[in-house]
């Protein structure tokens, strides 16, 4: 296929490093909110950019974020590598062939965990792409490598309108709308709601449906733009899962090699679990805590000794290296944007030349832009929801339109976006210039339908 061998081409002559564009967005931040913004008064401009920059670099609550999607990460590594989930996926990835087969396993299931839980779908669509190249290695087969492992990242472009979607679930909490109320005109007020529930954003018949045109899309892309590439070469250390030394255990060294207490651990971690998240569970909530509070349980069982774990986390915590120092970048990009007020500036620009009918149009659009930049969709629900919703109720478009529509645009643009890539590239030993290519048409495809579903549902 010329047109993709030709973007795929650019892409590996221009394209620099994921910290490489990371910088480059920064300075790029740093420019636009220099000469479009204004100070406060008697301040600096340029130095005030600066401090925008400083605070969201260190900021504490996005520095403890980061540090939870370490974990979602490295727990996600491990759980995989324990023995039952390593034979498991080797039992799924056993019907892959070739790069046609194994891009629809691998999209459709990473689209369907994605649904249920953002950070879960990232994970194991990365893990599953790493396996499915690493049984072609021992089966010795060949497959486009890149395109798998862009369809181990399709989820990121699903995962808004699922059921951890960030605006959705914010929304569906009682009182927070009248959150919005000192932004927004007295006028409007008495319009909000208390909150909107599920079954008219995640559960609509609408989302529902874009959900599943996607469901069947997207493979059916993928499968077709396989069938005319050629395949790549992969040379990837296979993992081998651990086994105990075959020597008499001695004092202290039988507390790390103990299956009572590793697996007793673990049952006490999931008991904690249930008891502690019960009524979130019974809500379809769940957070990125509850999340890798779950998967530190469950490691630990399936792994069955402390000694087996913490070998696995050795080998899982390399692909940790990209969110560790890359993610502080963005958050100082979030930082500028946020108080510079240049969110506010954009979407206020597409608000301004909206209609009822094309102001989920421009929300999309808008939202696609900020998430470059923003790249958090609950740290971009934070400052541009209020806009969002404001202007539906001035324009009476149904706020549960308004909403998806932010989030269909927040999430389809991570197509383009290398920022949640990384947790991707680092277990499937990808580069960024490799998926790119594969993830920019997925992003035109997922656009089209969004934007067709906003005009006609």
């Amino acid at each position: 296929m010329n047109i993709t061998q030709t973007i795929e081409s650019l892409f590996k002559r221009f394209l620099p490093s994921p910290f490489a564009i990371a910088i480059i967005l920064t300075i790029v931040t740093m420019l636009l909110a220099w000469l479009f913004t204004e100070a406060p008064e008697g301040e600096n401009s340029f130095l005030a950019v600066l401090s925008y920059w400083e605070s969201g670099v260190w900021s504490n609550g996005l520095l403890v974020f980061a540090y939870q999607m370490m974990l979602i990460l490295v727990l996600g590594h491990i759980l995989v590598l324990s023995r039952p989930m390593n034979s498991l996926i080797q039992g799924l990835t056993n019907y892959v062939t070739n790069t046609t087969n194994a891009v629809v396993l691998v999209s459709v299931t990473t689209m369907l965990v994605s649904f249920f839980n953002w950070g879960l779908g990232l994970i194991f669509g990365a893990i599953l792409a790493r396996k499915v190249a690493e049984s072609a290695q021992r089966r010795g087969f060949k497959i486009n490598y890149p395109l798998v492992g862009a369809a181990g990242y399709v989820g990121l472009m699903v995962w808004h309108g699922g059921i951890s979607g960030s605006a959705p679930s914010k929304v569906s909490e009682s009182g927070h709308l009248a959150s919005f109320m000192n932004q927004m005109d007295p006028s409007l007020q008495s319009q909000l709601p208390d909150l909107i529930p599920y079954s008219e954003t995640i559960f609509s018949m609408s989302n529902l449906l874009l959900f599943g045109l996607l469901l069947i899309l997207v493979p059916l892309f993928l499968s077709f733009i396989s069938k005319k590439l050629p395949t790549t070469e992969t040379k990837l250390p296979l993992y081998k899962a651990w086994e105990p030394e075959d020597r008499k255990l001695k004092g202290a060294e039988r507390i790390d090699h103990s299956k009572w207490i590793g697996i007793g651990f673990g049952l006490i971690v999931l008991v904690a679990f249930f008891y502690q998240y019960f009524g979130n569970l019974s809500k379809l909530i769940i957070t990125p805590n509850m999340l890798n509070f779950f998967m530190l349980g469950l490691a630990l069982i399936l792994h069955g000794s402390f000694a087996s774990f913490l070998n696995a986390v050795e080998e899982a915590i390399k692909g940790a290296s990209g969110i560790l120092i890359q993610f502080p970048l963005y958050f100082g990009i979030m930082g500028i944007m946020s108080g510079s007020g240049m969110v506010g500036q954009i979407s206020d620009f597409f608000v301004s030349i909206a209609t009822e009918t094309t102001l989920p149009l421009f929300t999309f659009f808008s939202a696609g832009l900020v998430n470059i930049f923003v790249p958090s969709g609950g740290g971009q629900w934070a400052v541009q929801g209020p806009i969002v919703i404001e202007s539906a109720l001035k324009l009476g478009v149904p706020l549960n339109k308004a909403v998806m529509a932010l989030a269909y645009g927040d999430q389809i643009t991570n197509m383009l976006q290398p920022f949640w890539a990384l947790p991707l590239l680092g277990i499937t030993k990808l580069k960024a210039k490799e998926i790119l290519p594969y993830t920019l048409l997925l992003m035109i495809l997922g656009s089209t339908v969004f934007l067709l579903g906003l005009l006609l549902l």
